[in-house]
């Protein structure tokens, strides 16, 4: 059985989105394009737009990673302004959003009305509280290796719906394969009925 991997940076997987590096050429495997808050570059904006104007491809399965982050130096009006464009173009584009989030949850909640396309938060790691917030808005929750050993996010796991989650390896070193058996576990379900919800939910995604 084959596992799908919803966010990596790994150039040797092949079944699941690749994270495309800001300014590097599209894959022949499905990747996400789009400009993580770390790289915002005021003076280089309108450059950064236009190469992922031209990122956007029949494998360009997601936009992203993009989204808020209140730790890089990049001043917030700044990220908002590029989130909310990124938003726009997912709109026109009918892509999902894959979203980075580092202690701006809320705000991040607060865009949702401007989105079109389902957004999923990529590495949740965070408290139960803000889970439910977010699954009540309807964003989805993309898990990675915390899961394995972190008991308070298992915890959360157990009461995500199947149909609003998603697994990643993001850049971390472990197999999906490792994770899909521990999520199986802590649900109680089967693994090939884990498998066929998260490729429901993957086709659910993109076709809106």
């Amino acid at each position: 059985m084959d596992f799908f991997d919803f966010h990596h940076h790994k150039k040797n997987i092949t079944y699941g989105i690749y994270n495309l590096d800001l300014g590097i050429t599209p894959r022949s495997h499905l990747y996400s394009a789009g400009i993580h808050p770390k790289d915002i570059d005021a003076d280089f904006m309108e450059d950064q737009f236009r190469w992922l104007a031209s990122s956007i491809s029949e494998n360009c399965f997601a936009i992203g990673e993009c989204g808020l982050d209140s730790i890089v130096p990049v001043p917030q009006k700044i990220q908002e302004k590029v989130f909310l464009r990124q938003i726009y173009l997912s709109n026109e584009v009918k892509k999902p959003l894959i979203i980075h989030c580092v202690r701006k949850f809320y705000e991040v909640i607060s865009f949702k009305k401007k989105a079109e396309q389902a957004m999923i938060i990529h590495g949740f790691n965070k408290k139960r509280a803000i889970a439910e917030d977010l699954l009540a808005r309807n964003f989805y929750l993309s898990f990675g290796k915390a899961v394995l050993y972190q008991l308070s996010l298992q915890d959360i796991l157990k009461a995500v719906p199947l149909n609003q989650l998603f697994l990643e390896t993001d850049n971390d070193d472990f197999s999906i394969e490792e994770l899909y058996h521990k999520v199986s576990e802590i649900k109680g379900i089967s693994l090939e009925t884990l498998n066929e919800q998260i490729l429901e939910n993957l086709y659910t995604i993109k076709n809106g």
